[in-house]
């Protein structure tokens, strides 16, 4: 399932992440956490890591390729079931080392 969405600030990509991972895997987004982590490539932020974790050992996952415009979503065994392509997001050189 691909889609295009506007998600101008780091918030906005967070979230539909979130909605997305959770909406995949039927969790609730109250009560499942997202983590992240910041991509590096040649020594700077290109991109984000996040991770969602539910019960049964489920993990879910999902890429934005900040300089490429694009979430990609993976799910607990690594197959890819989505992608966002973004109309506008964020810069990715203002995100910071986790």
């Amino acid at each position: 399932m691909d889609e295009v969405a506007s998600l101008p600030s780091f918030d906005d990509l967070s979230r539909h992440v979130k909605g997305r991972l959770c909406l995949h895997d039927q969790l609730d987004q109250e009560q499942t956490p997202l983590t992240q982590s910041v991509v590096m490539r040649s020594g700077r932020p290109c991109g984000l890591f996040f991770q969602i974790q539910g019960p049964r050992r489920v993990k879910s996952y999902a890429v934005w390729a900040g300089e490429e415009g694009r979430i990609l979503f993976y799910d607990s065994q690594g197959r890819r079931f989505g992608q966002t392509r973004l109309t506008e997001g964020p810069d990715p050189l203002q995100l910071k080392r986790s």
